[in-house]
């Protein structure tokens, strides 16, 4: 098992762990209330992330930093190729036009072109504005036109008409390039009497505060805020990230890091991760999609050393593995392996960290029995070589982590925002602690405001929210962003996220319940597919259920039931509605009685982009899924 021999050769590794120092500041009762960390890479006096590519050619031209999918196959690009590439996009932006500042925005899924282009708008003077593939052309309009952008690049046919709908009254409308029609090859053309040196000139005047990207939120209650974001954040963050991981995981692992990119580049997550691994020249590939059935091919063939993900995809392979079993007739004997691995784990990590004896020889013996049986299946699900992964977006269950943990995958999670250049805090690699999000990053403070507020300090906070002067003063105070997530430290200076402020729910006899937990735990057990909480100013809390499609079919399959069973039948089934009850029990044992979950409806349909429910980051719109589901949450009260 490849992470119990990482973590032995990790405890003779002991100057690894020590790296970068950890201060905590404690309250007159002895709570810690703030953790710094100290910086580990801090911006050097020239030169920006828009240098990356050229700093690798120079020092390393031939080492290969990405791979580009081509016929089935990995093709490896080497630094002085992207540079090149980078530099010859860079000429053809300059030929259309653009001047220093001016704003591009791209709208694509995540695939090389994405990045070819972030590097070469930089390389320009210019500045990325991301969009979502999946935006309306009315969120078009509002980035467009709040941002200022100039030029447009689109992925597809649809894209393309979805800006050009959006953007008709605007005076003057960008103009756009289409990935698909060409755009890549035909700027490259447009740029060929371009000096080289004009590329080098702009991109050489940038500084540490020169606004690399208008990064948007997501929007999870009204208009999207457009982020400023400078290229000392995107330094900030990328290379401490990179200090604190990379040498690590070269010092105590014999692979050679390689990962697979599949997060969407218009989140400010994927974005950094691209910045990092090219900073720190891993290997990296692109997939265009987070779907399970759609990114496990491309993770088997491109077989990666770690990825960054969110709870759903690791909620989506557990599941897997589990409709497999139950297909061919051991439901149960996963269930068994399940339990062995948190208990394994939760045993194995308390040993490393001294805080037990470790397992027992009969726990050992399980636990290889279950390895031959599940979980390496679960390892050969991602490729075969994945030993890391760093999840984010939202709380991953304990036990699901303890689970990767014991099959062979270490999931470390972090957690940010988009006003935070993305992660804020990541578990320690030598100091495994699931269930927390972590410590700050090199060069971030993070305290406890007195109402329980996570707030958050360093080189990684945004300096403004674009045309929005009175957001941007309601949330940065001192220097201190104030995330409006609720949380607390423990003695080492770990943070647990424990709810949204603005989600709290407070029932009418004075209870107040953090949906979060009860939520992220729910989601976590099938059939569930979304879920929303609800119970403010009601007598008792309760949830809105929907059904993961994936798992209905596996369930009628199973069954013997008809494929096109009218889901409207299968919300009514009491079997389901039992599988249901189970998943509400187990959310209900991380709380006390008065906040547990007394009754839920199941639902038809799903909470989706499409219909206005989730963001693009996949998170729900509370207010939208309330008012869709008006009625149905009055009927539970009634």
């Amino acid at each position: 098992m490849g992470v119990r021999k990482d973590l032995k050769r990790a405890k003779r590794r002991a100057d690894l762990a020590g790296r970068t120092s950890v201060e905590t500041v404690r309250d007159e009762h002895g709570t810690v209330r703030e953790v710094r960390t100290e910086v580990l890479a801090a911006h050097p006096v020239t030169g920006t992330t828009a240098d990356v590519p050229f700093t690798n050619a120079d020092e390393a031209p031939d080492a290969v930093v990405l791979r580009r999918e081509e016929g089935g196959a990995w093709r490896p690009v080497t630094a002085a190729a992207f540079a090149g590439e980078v530099t010859a996009v860079a000429k053809g932006l300059v030929a259309a036009g653009l001047e220093p500042g001016d704003r591009v925005a791209v709208m694509s899924r995540t695939r090389y072109e994405w990045t070819l282009l972030d590097f070469a708008i930089w390389a320009a003077g210019g500045q990325t504005v991301p969009v979502y593939p999946t935006s309306s052309a009315d969120q078009v309009e509002w980035i467009v036109r709040d941002a200022g952008v100039r030029y447009v690049v689109t992925e597809t046919p649809d894209n393309s008409a979805t800006v050009r709908a959006g953007t008709a009254a605007l005076d003057p409308a960008p103009e756009v390039w289409e990935l698909d029609a060409g755009a890549v090859d035909d700027l490259v053309a447009r740029g060929r009497d371009v000096p080289d040196e004009e590329v080098t000139k702009r991109r050489t005047a940038l500084t540490a505060d020169t606004v690399a990207t208008v990064c948007y939120t997501s929007g999870t209650t009204g208009r999207p805020k457009g982020c400023v974001l400078t290229h000392g954040n995107l330094y900030a963050e990328s290379a401490n990230t990179v200090e604190l991981l990379h040498p690590v995981f070269k010092a105590v692992t014999s692979q050679v890091a390689s990962t697979l990119l599949f997060l969407p580049l218009a989140h400010i997550l994927g974005r950094t991760l691209q910045i990092s691994c090219l900073m720190a020249r891993i290997e990296t590939g692109h997939c265009p999609s987070i779907k399970p059935d759609e990114l496990r091919p491309a993770l088997k063939s491109f077989r990666p050393t770690f990825v960054v993900g969110v709870p759903y995809l690791f909620e989506k392979i557990h599941d897997t593995g589990r409709a497999t079993a139950e297909k061919i007739g051991r439901g149960a004997s996963f269930e068994r392996a399940h339990r062995i691995a948190v208990r394994f784990a939760r045993a194995h990590l308390d040993r490393f960290l001294g805080r037990g004896k470790g397992p027992g020889p009969g726990l050992y013996a399980a636990w290889a029995l279950y390895d031959l049986l599940v979980y390496r299946r679960v390892r050969k699900e991602l490729g075969g070589r994945l030993r890391y992964a760093i999840s984010g977006g939202s709380p991953l269950e304990k036990d699901l982590n303890l689970f990767f943990y014991a099959s062979g995958i270490m999931i470390y999670e972090g957690y940010g925002l988009t006003e935070t250049t993305a992660a804020a805090t990541v578990v320690p690699p030598l100091s495994p602690r699931p269930g927390t999000v972590g410590r700050p990053v090199p060069g971030t403070a993070v305290r406890i405001a007195d109402d329980g507020e996570v707030l958050i300090k360093g080189g990684i906070v945004f300096g403004a929210y674009r045309n929005n002067p009175a957001a941007t003063e309601e949330v940065l105070r001192d220097g201190w962003f104030a995330t409006g997530d609720l949380g607390s430290l423990d003695e080492d200076g770990y943070l647990t996220i424990t709810g949204r402020k603005k989600d709290i729910i407070v029932t009418s006899g004075g209870k107040n319940v953090s949906p979060a937990v009860l939520e992220d735990r729910l989601r976590s057990r099938p059939p569930v597919g979304q879920c929303l909480v609800v119970g403010d100013n009601r007598p008792f809390v309760a949830a809105v259920v929907t059904l993961d499609p994936e798992t209905v079919a596996h369930w009628l399959s199973v069954r013997g039931m008809p494929a096109d069973t009218p889901m409207s039948e299968v919300v009514r089934d009491p079997r389901i509605r039992a599988d249901v009850q189970k998943a509400v029990d187990y959310a209900n044992e991380a709380v006390s009685r008065a906040e547990s979950i007394r009754k839920f409806v199941v639902v038809e349909g799903e909470f989706t982009e499409d219909n206005g429910l989730l963001t693009p980051s996949l998170k729900v719109k509370r207010q939208a899924a309330q008012e869709a589901y008006a009625k149905e949450i009055a009927a539970l009260y009634a």
